[in-house]
């Protein structure tokens, strides 16, 4: 069956759009560029309407270019930015307060007495990342009108009227009881949301409504937070396989099967995906500064782009370390008030020494998180699928092998996301689909084994961890 499937990143840093044909061949891409406010206080906000007119813009273009009737439209969305918005008319009543946004540290901090029982339900760690803190500090200092939901909520009642969210972005709110994949009382009395209207709940191949915002009226479907598609895109479908994303932050994802293990690590767990009337659940953890990061090089004048990378990247290090934890450390330390630094600078310290430790900085930290995965599934690790922006890297790449001892297999296409969302929508319209037929076959368009020793690696990341600790607001 020939089926043609507009499907919409909309990301921190961009909205991209992809128009996919038979076997999932990329027909037409059309991208809008974002860039989040990043204000006193820990603040991260997005102009909704901006992110709307990217979603459209970004839609329409790729529809034009790719020339073919659409079969549907699926949506990746950025999983924990929330804002409130009008019910009747749609008109958003706040900012979009980002996923990266720390504002709501005070309401986890008042409501520490509840961690465990919060983990517990959801899988998840009392933090300001996920989206109920939000949605209280919204609540409490900008409005309490209207509803209050993640974006993806929001731009899917603009596009079809629907109020709806998918089963992983709903995981990943502090509001969901794993167990049960339902909106939990006792979690929404936490948060002091037991009165807001909430969203129904749908599987990633629910079709819920219908669009003509492209061209026609065509089912709209597909709906998945955005490192849940990526995983899937990656064919990461059997218990102990897992991804990083390299984008505005670093997302490391590991398969669970259909056994909501809570992690013993500090790590997150949540739904990866309701499909075919069954739910996978993932471990994850997360660095808040990836390309983010390296956005903030090029601002300092460092390099011009993120191309500029592996041209201005020392050969070695010389010793320098950095910890680019600019919003904060998330897994396994979960510390808002971290801060970045680098250490090991002498008078010959150059940029290009600057540029390489921030790259094996960002390496770090994942090595971090795939060893405490390895420890939650009770075997490591064997390798490691990437995507992302910043998998052009080669110098990054290697540095992934390197500290964390694992090959790493380049996916061969930059859009993951978008293709992940894809194979939702194509599991909808075809019922005789499995994830497998939409998902397998791929080649890594580039596979980079560890160079460095176990022990150089060891030596390296013992050294960065003692670093990371200094940056500790609470050591």
């Amino acid at each position: 069956m020939d089926m043609h499937i507009l499907a919409i990143d909309q990301g921190t840093s961009g909205t991209k759009a992809i128009v996919t044909g038979a076997d999932g061949t990329v027909l037409a891409i059309a991208e809008e560029p974002l860039r989040p406010g990043y204000l006193a206080g820990g603040a991260v906000e997005q102009d909704p309407l901006t992110l709307l007119d990217s979603v459209f813009t970004a839609g329409r273009r790729a529809v034009a270019a790719a020339g073919v009737p659409l079969d549907a439209v699926a949506l990746a969305n950025q999983g924990e930015t929330v804002l409130a918005w009008d019910r009747d008319t749609g008109a958003p009543l706040t900012p979009a307060v980002v996923w990266q946004d720390r504002r709501a540290e005070a309401i986890c901090a008042a409501r520490a007495e509840s961690a465990a029982k919060v983990a517990a339900l959801t899988g998840l760690v009392l933090d300001p990342y996920f989206s109920a803190p939000k949605m209280r500090w919204i609540r409490d200092n900008l409005t309490t009108g209207g509803v209050v939901t993640t974006t993806d909520t929001w731009l899917v009642h603009q596009l079809c009227g629907a109020f709806v969210t998918d089963a992983s972005t709903a995981s990943r709110s502090l509001l969901l009881d794993l167990d049960s994949g339902r909106w939990h009382g006792e979690l929404l009395d936490v948060f002091g949301l037991g009165a807001e209207a909430l969203p129904d709940i749908v599987a990633s191949d629910a079709v819920v409504g219908s669009t003509g915002a492209f061209g026609g009226d065509v089912p709209v479907t597909g709906l998945i937070v955005d490192q849940q598609a990526a995983l899937l895109a990656e064919s990461c479908l059997t218990a102990g396989t897992a991804k990083c994303t390299y984008g505005t932050g670093a997302f490391l994802l590991a398969q669970l099967g259909g056994a909501a293990v809570r992690s013993r690590s500090g790590l997150s767990t949540s739904i990866a995906w309701r499909l075919r009337d069954a739910v996978d659940y993932c471990v994850d953890g997360q660095v808040y500064t990836a390309a983010s990061a390296v956005r903030w090089l090029t601002d300092l004048g460092l390099i011009t782009g993120a191309d500029q990378l592996d041209a201005v990247a020392a050969a070695d290090g010389a010793g320098v370390l950095c910890v680019p934890a600019l919003a904060g450390l998330a897994a396994p330390w979960w510390d808002a008030g971290a801060t970045a630094s680098f250490s090991g600078m002498t008078l010959s310290t150059g940029r290009g020494h600057l540029v390489r430790a921030v790259l094996e900085g960002v390496a770090a930290q994942v090595a971090a998180l795939t060893a405490l995965v390895g420890d939650d599934l009770g075997t490591p690790l064997n390798r490691l699928r990437v995507d992302g922006g910043l998998t052009r890297s080669r110098v990054l790449m290697q540095a992934q092998a390197d500290l964390a001892q694992l090959p790493v297999d380049v996916y061969p296409s930059p859009h993951a996301t978008p293709l992940g969302a894809a194979a939702c929508a194509a599991l909808a319209l075809d019922p005789a689909l499995t994830a497998a037929d939409v998902t397998g076959g791929w080649r890594p368009s580039a596979t980079y084994e560890p160079e460095w020793s176990a022990d150089r690696a060891a030596d390296h990341l013992a050294r960065w961890h003692a670093a990371a600790a200094a940056t500790l607001s609470t050591p």
